[in-house]
């Protein structure tokens, strides 16, 4: 026996007295909150959720306190009215997701911004937007459901509110993809993967919490509409399918550009080209002056070309379109 050290002597064939240390067990309250890909998905969107409902909150309760209120256009949105209306939302969206991409210690390009190619996708997004757009309208005019009366601007007006109102829709695309489709559906399908893969071991896992989160937002998509003056059934329908049709650009692409691309050229098409109400709302300064005839289930009525059936057809011919003209990327598989 070595009285220093208290070991057992080697040569005289004795063991060691220490034991191997088992690995240590994370405790319970790490293991509630933090899963094998960091902060669980639950507690991320509940986070999320709850500093969006603050700021609702406060702002609501400065307004009332300054009594101020959010003046409705009486004859048409205005193009300095839409812009704030949706530059200070993306602005916050954008905030308070930077803000969980630190809590996350994750890039916020995983988002739905990260995209190598992402000018190609929003250029060709632009392209197949208003080109979708006016074989809806078209199919309006020539089927008798569509009147063009004539035209409001001229010269230099047309380059003028063209420029600025495409700005506008441009703010609309990044303001409802990202909201719709950025954060929140990034994390409900990253928790529900894990729900699907812990439930039923399946490869798809993946490919079944995503659609499963985009049909959800989907849904709360088209309902965030119902609120607009002129909308109906038919038109929140077509809007909540529009989502499921931009979660498939998502999932071909692994990023929103592409949507966001077509959801600006759709609504600058239908708001300033074509002077139809987009959801139900109107704007000032558009270039043609127009008004549905006949039966709003085929004009659309007063929601616009959305509340029109046709709208089901050109919705397919979109998906049609993603699908063979946008191949599954590598940015998409490492999403």
């Amino acid at each position: 026996m070595n009285i220093e050290t208290g070991a057992v002597d080697a040569g005289h064939g004795a063991t060691p007295t220490a034991e191997l240390i088992p690995p240590t067990q994370p405790p319970t309250l790490h293991k509630i909150f933090i899963g094998k890909d960091g902060l669980r998905a639950g507690w991320s969107l509940l986070i999320f959720i709850a500093m969006i409902a603050a700021i609702v909150l406060s702002v609501n309760v400065i307004g009332h306190k300054l009594h101020l209120s959010v003046p409705k256009p009486r004859a048409g949105i205005s193009p300095r009215f839409g812009f704030l209306f949706e530059a200070i939302p993306f602005l916050v969206v954008s905030l308070l997701t930077w803000i969980m991409s630190k809590i996350e210690r994750r890039p916020v390009s995983v988002y739905g911004f990260g995209d190598s190619r992402k000018l190609s996708h929003f250029f060709a997004g632009l392209a197949w937007g208003i080109a979708c757009l006016s074989l809806l309208i078209l199919t309006l005019v020539k089927s008798g459901s569509l009147v063009v009366d004539r035209r409001l601007l001229f010269g230099g007006d047309i380059l003028h509110y063209g420029a600025i109102w495409l700005l506008v829709f441009l703010l609309v695309g990044l303001f409802e993809e990202y909201l719709s489709r950025g954060y929140v559906q990034f994390t409900l399908t990253r928790g529900l993967a894990g729900l699907y893969q812990w439930a039923f071991k399946t490869r798809s896992s993946k490919a079944l919490g995503f659609w499963t989160s985009a049909v959800i937002f989907s849904i709360l998509f088209g309902l965030g509409h119902n609120g607009n003056p002129g909308e109906s059934p038919i038109g929140l329908l077509s809007t909540g399918l529009a989502g499921v049709v931009w979660c498939l650009s998502l999932w071909r692409t692994g990023s929103l550009w592409w949507a966001i691309g077509f959801h600006a050229a759709w609504d600058w098409g239908q708001s300033f080209v074509y002077g139809v109400a987009d959801s139900g709302l109107v704007v000032q300064h558009h270039l043609l002056a127009t008004h549905p005839v006949g039966k709003p289930i085929l004009s659309g009525g007063a929601t616009g070309p959305e509340g029109s059936i046709f709208i089901v057809a050109i919705l397919a011919l979109v998906a049609l379109i993603i699908h063979f003209t946008l191949p599954r990327t590598q940015d998409a598989r490492a999403a």
